[in-house]
C-alpha cells in the first residue's frame, strides 16, 4: 500500500497527534461459504483471518481486533487465543478483542489471559469489555439472561480492580487507559 503513513518510531502504543488519524480492521470471523455453499470450517477461517493480521501490519495499519461469539455463524469463540498466534506472526499492530463478551466470563481470568497476551506482543494488547450484541453465551454457560445488567456491572467492577491491583505490581494495565 504506497502512501501507508508508518507507525511513529516509538511503536505502536505510543501517544497519537491529536491531528492523525489511525486506522484498523475489526472483525467477529464470519463464516462464509465454500463454492459447493457449504459453511466453510472455522480452521479455515481462523487461518485466513491470521493472514489478514499480518497483512493490516504489514501495510501499516493500527489495530486489528476480533469480536466473541458462540455461535456457528462466527468463527472467533476465543479472541485471546487467537490474538496470541496474530502476535507471534505480527510486529506493529495492535491486537484487541472487538468485544470481549464480560457478562458471561470470569474477569479475572479475562485479565489474566490479555495480560498474557499483552507480554507477548510486547505492549500490543487490548481489550474491549461489554455485554455481546447477541445473548448465545448465557444459556451457553448457564447464566440467566434476566441477570443480564447486574452481571455486566459486577464482573466490570472486578475487572478494574484486579487490573488496577495488577498494574501497581506488574505494570500491567498501570495508566493505560483502554488497555489491559
Amino acid at each position: 500500500m504506497s502512501g501507508a503513513t508508518p507507525l511513529p518510531p516509538e511503536g505502536p502504543t505510543a501517544p497519537v497527534a491529536a491531528d492523525r488519524i489511525l486506522l484498523g480492521l475489526n472483525t467477529f470471523g464470519d463464516v462464509g461459504a465454500d463454492p459447493d455453499g457449504s459453511p466453510q470450517p472455522h480452521a479455515q477461517v481462523l487461518r485466513q483471518l491470521l493472514e489478514q493480521a499480518e497483512l493490516a501490519d504489514a501495510v501499516g495499519l493500527h489495530a486489528f481486533g476480533v469480536g466473541e461469539h458462540h455461535r456457528k455463524d462466527y468463527a472467533v469463540s476465543a479472541p485471546e487465543v487467537f490474538l496470541a498466534a496474530a502476535a507471534a506472526r505480527t510486529s506493529r499492530i495492535r491486537l484487541g478483542s472487538a468485544v470481549t463478551v464480560l457478562s458471561s466470563d470470569d474477569p479475572i481470568r479475562v485479565f489474566q489471559r490479555f495480560a498474557t497476551v499483552d507480554a507477548v506482543s510486547n505492549g500490543r494488547a487490548e481489550v474491549m469489555l461489554g455485554r455481546g450484541s447477541f445473548i448465545e453465551s448465557f444459556p451457553l454457560f448457564g447464566l440467566d439472561l434476566a441477570d443480564y445488567e447486574v452481571l455486566f456491572e459486577e464482573k466490570l467492577e472486578l475487572f478494574d480492580k484486579v487490573r488496577s491491583q495488577a498494574g501497581r505490581r506488574t505494570g500491567l494495565g498501570a495508566g493505560r487507559q483502554g488497555r489491559v
